[in-house]
């Protein structure tokens, strides 16, 4: 019979050994790291943008519009005005998109209420809680909306189009809303079928929406590379940039891509911020939207800095499916210069220009 010692040493292996199967058949993304996370680098980049899908489209607008003093345009994909939830979840969920299911969906056309929004930023910007909207004026805007989107209806998009017509010339929009896509990401390469609905909620429909978005942005840029990427995948600590960043809806870690030529203190790469949408984050589809979403290719080939910041679930209600705080799930002051997520991807953006 065994000593008692030696049963427990035995179930103590046994259960290590099981956690350890365990943890190894997860796809990489979810595995556990014991490995410190690097800091984030400090690079020269410059003429900052930013896009985003989804939760990720909405925080890019609030993100434009706070901090429009330091961007030079935005692309979104199945966003909304800016703080077009006004602090409501029923709101963000039921007006701003449908999310909360069919028969609880109230979007209709200018169901946003934009001139009410476009009077809350102007007095936002008034009280210097975000950038005068004069800035606005000089940037250059992408929205792509599915015509098949069940989540944020197109109806959502044309609000925002006729938000941003208040304060852009009309030459410095392109919005495209020709294609039966589903909620996703668009690509010409990768993803889902155009009409369907589901992780990575990237899709291929024949649109390179990432080329498009940073072409419109930056004007006529190299084609993209055809190879596989020649930059460096950096997963960094966003501890840096917010205190206990999962009490706060975030991740841990963030990603950055840095192309060939931008390292070290290179001069004259851009920098453009591509927010992922719910359920969207590496956690949660691995590669999928850091690798596939079509930003990297051009990237090589245009000396272009991805940064990827990630979000992270914030259970059991407020936040469950890693969306970014477009409807005030952590912080009253969510679309303000001084969010806290607002405020940390700013300051990592900081970083990688050299500010701070």
């Amino acid at each position: 019979m065994l000593r008692s010692s030696s049963r427990k040493l035995i179930i103590r292996t046994v259960v290590a050994l099981a956690m350890l199967a365990a943890t190894l058949l997860l796809p990489p993304a979810l595995r556990p790291t014991h490995a410190q996370a690097a800091s984030l680098p400090a690079l020269k980049a410059e003429q900052l943008s930013v896009s985003g899908l989804s939760s990720g489209g909405f925080m890019a607008v609030q993100f434009d519009v706070a901090y429009s003093a330091s961007i030079v345009g935005a692309g979104i994909i199945a966003g909304g005005p800016y703080n077009c939830a006004r602090g409501s979840v029923n709101v963000a969920t039921m007006v701003c998109s449908c999310t909360s299911g069919l028969p609880w969906c109230s979007v209709s056309d200018g169901g946003t209420g934009v001139a009410s929004l476009v009077e809350t930023t102007a007095t936002y910007a008034q009280r210097g809680h975000v950038d005068p909207t004069a800035n606005l004026a000089r940037q250059r805007i992408w929205l792509f909306s599915g015509r098949a989107d069940t989540v944020v209806p197109t109806a959502v998009m044309d609000d925002l189009a006729a938000y941003y017509r208040h304060f852009l010339p009309p030459d410095r929009i392109r919005y495209r809303s020709d294609i039966r896509a589903e909620h996703a990401i668009p690509t010409d390469r990768f993803g889902n079928g155009c009409g369907e609905l589901g992780a990575p909620y990237i899709s291929n429909c024949g649109v390179d929406g990432a080329g498009e978005l940073l072409n419109w942005i930056y004007g006529s840029l190299n084609p993209r590379s055809t190879a596989p990427p020649a930059g460096r995948f950096i997963e960094f600590n966003q501890e840096e940039f917010i205190d206990s960043p999962r009490r706060h809806g975030m991740a841990t870690t963030g990603i950055v891509y840095v192309p060939p030529g931008c390292e070290g203190n290179a001069a004259g790469c851009r920098l453009h911020v591509a927010f992922h949408g719910c359920k969207q984050t590496a956690a949660l589809v691995g590669e999928a939207h850091t690798h596939n979403a079509g930003y990297n290719a051009w990237a090589d080939t245009n000396r272009i800095v991805v940064l990827y910041p990630q979000a992270a679930p914030v259970y059991p209600w407020a936040n469950p499916n890693a969306c970014w705080d477009w409807f005030s799930y952590d912080d009253a002051n969510y679309a303000l210069k001084t969010g806290r997520q607002m405020r940390a991807v700013k300051r990592m953006t900081e970083r990688l220009m050299g500010l701070q």
